[in-house]
């Protein structure tokens, strides 16, 4: 809320005033004009200067305000080179999980029994055989048994020899998508430091708003104050116009009664000297008004 001024200390001048006020009340009047125009000439400058104390913190937040756009612009456009990088990391590590899939399929790693359980099972029916009495019939069904297992074993291997590139294009893509991760790391990392910095440039905005409107209500009671002053100013120009305008009726009335008085003693020495012409004895008070008159 604005401070405003007691106006009860203001010093008004009419017209009437100037018109019917004595010298004496005048010069007071005056006098009251000018002590009330300094005090308004102060407070006004005070406000002033409030006012631009104000406008500088204005300044001050709106230039953190920027600084916290710029920095969140910044980090915004190196979210943006993560993201970049990370789809493109993701998308090849895409492909070369494809390329991995596309050829297990084609060495058919994923289907049958596992080398290792062959393995197993190869063992087993050799164990069988060697300490298990058997007929011939079983026996030999026991051998062809082994056999296709056998078969089947060498046939995994000689695919596994085909596919010798498959771990190794397995490990690139996962080294790939890694990569990818630790770029979608950063993206998050650097998003929420731009939205912090965000969240601090709307609340260096807000508060240069706030700070804005205090100094705006600064300059407000300024201009009430220095109008106020101005007035007064005004006002107590004219009185000292009044005053002037009175020691000039004053001086001119002294003026026209010393020419008076002039006159008058012009005539009386001369009536006196008109009195000596004739020979009539004068007094020393004659002969002073005559000697002052420069009739001696």
């Amino acid at each position: 809320m604005a401070d405003s001024i007691d106006e009860s200390k203001n010093v008004t001048v009419t017209e009437e005033d100037l018109e019917n006020k004595s010298k004496g009340e005048l010069i007071k009047l005056a006098g009251q004009l000018r002590d009330r125009r300094n005090e308004l000439n102060q407070m006004a400058s005070e406000r002033a200067s409030a006012r631009d104390d104000l406008n500088a913190k204005t300044r001050e937040k709106v230039d953190e305000a920027q600084e916290h756009r710029e920095k969140r612009d910044e980090l915004n456009e190196q979210v943006q080179e993560h993201k970049d990088q990370r789809n493109e990391l993701n998308a090849e590590a895409n492909e070369l999980f494809d390329k991995v899939d596309n050829l297990k399929n084609d060495l058919e790693l994923d289907e049958g029994t596992s080398v290792e359980q062959l393995k197993e099972e190869i063992e087993d029916l050799e164990f069988k055989q060697q300490t298990e009495v058997l007929s011939s019939e079983d026996e030999k069904e026991l051998i062809e048994k082994i056999e296709t297992k056998r078969e089947k074993l060498q046939e995994k291997q000689e695919k596994l020899d085909q596919g010798g590139d498959l771990e190794e294009l397995k490990e690139e893509a996962e080294e790939v998508r890694s990569e990818a991760s630790k770029h979608h790391q950063k993206v998050t990392e650097l998003a929420d430091e731009a939205q912090k910095h965000h969240n601090e440039m709307i609340e260096a905005y807000r508060e240069a708003d706030e700070i804005r409107d205090e100094a705006d209500e600064k300059h407000e009671e300024f201009v009430d104050a220095q109008e106020a002053a101005d007035q007064h100013h005004e006002d107590f120009v004219r009185v000292q116009k009044r005053l002037r305008e009175l020691d000039k009726k004053e001086e001119e009335q002294e003026r026209s009664q010393r020419e008076e008085k002039q006159e008058a003693a012009r005539e009386e020495a001369e009536e006196i000297y008109q009195k000596f012409k004739e020979g009539e004895t004068l007094d020393t008070e004659d002969l002073m008004k005559l000697q002052k008159a420069g009739k001696l």
